[in-house]
């Protein structure tokens, strides 16, 4: 008997596991779909209305533009994520802090690869010099480049680096939130994307952050 009941404590602390475990997948594709909506709002009526709207207006922005190169955040990102890792392997441990800034690091590189590699490809969107200059602002599947626009690889950088920070850190979410938009604004402002292309690089940046940093407090338990 107390053995049925030891058994029917365990199985219902499994169904209210798997309960709770169902309440984030369900946020995430509640979030996917309000995500896929406003990006399709902000193509069909808001981009390029916008893009011609702003135009010039970050002329003197070109030095800006250059500093915070994919290139060069790449290169800052790989740069600390090996530092941390030989300061890890020399010293034996990092604090909980410096593996939070690795897994950023390498959570937000991962995340600009894939985006760089699979998702412009596919989806081949213009980019708004492109299309102020008389290119269709449309997808154009299967044919895109690196040099596309859709999602913006910027942007995915930057949510996938604070995503981890959010997960890991609560009190870090409105911080980061801040900066996010900022680096939101300048990006559509100063002509290097579409407001549908950052919407877009937000929901994935964000995504990939908040599972790596899921995966490493799995890993750490």
């Amino acid at each position: 008997m107390l053995q049925n009941a030891g058994r029917a404590r365990q199985h219902g602390g499994r169904a209210l596991e798997r309960k709770t475990l169902r309440f984030p997948e369900l946020m995430w594709l509640l979030s996917l779909l309000i995500c896929t909506f406003a990006v399709a709002l902000a193509f069909v009526y808001v981009d390029v209305s916008i893009a011609h709207r702003v135009y010039g207006l970050l002329r003197s922005a070109e030095g800006l533009e250059k500093g915070f190169a994919s290139a060069v955040l790449l290169g800052i990102e790989a740069a600390v994520a090996l530092a941390l890792v030989s300061i890890r392997i020399t010293r034996g441990h990092l604090s909980r802090f410096g593996e939070a800034t690795a897994l950023a690091c390498l959570t937000s590189i991962c995340a600009y690869a894939i985006n760089d590699s699979i998702l412009k490809l596919i989806f081949g969107v213009p980019n708004p010099a492109s299309v102020l200059h008389g290119t269709r602002h449309a997808f154009d599947l299967l044919a895109g480049s690196s040099n596309s626009s859709f999602p913006s690889g910027h942007m995915v950088l930057a949510c996938a680096f604070a995503g981890v920070f959010m997960r890991l850190y609560r009190t870090s979410i409105l911080p980061f939130s801040a900066l996010l938009l900022i680096a939101a604004v300048l990006l559509v402002v100063g002509d290097w994307h579409f407001v549908s292309d950052v919407i877009a690089a937000t929901f994935l940046g964000i995504s990939a952050g908040l599972l790596g940093g899921e995966v490493w407090l799995a890993h750490s338990k």
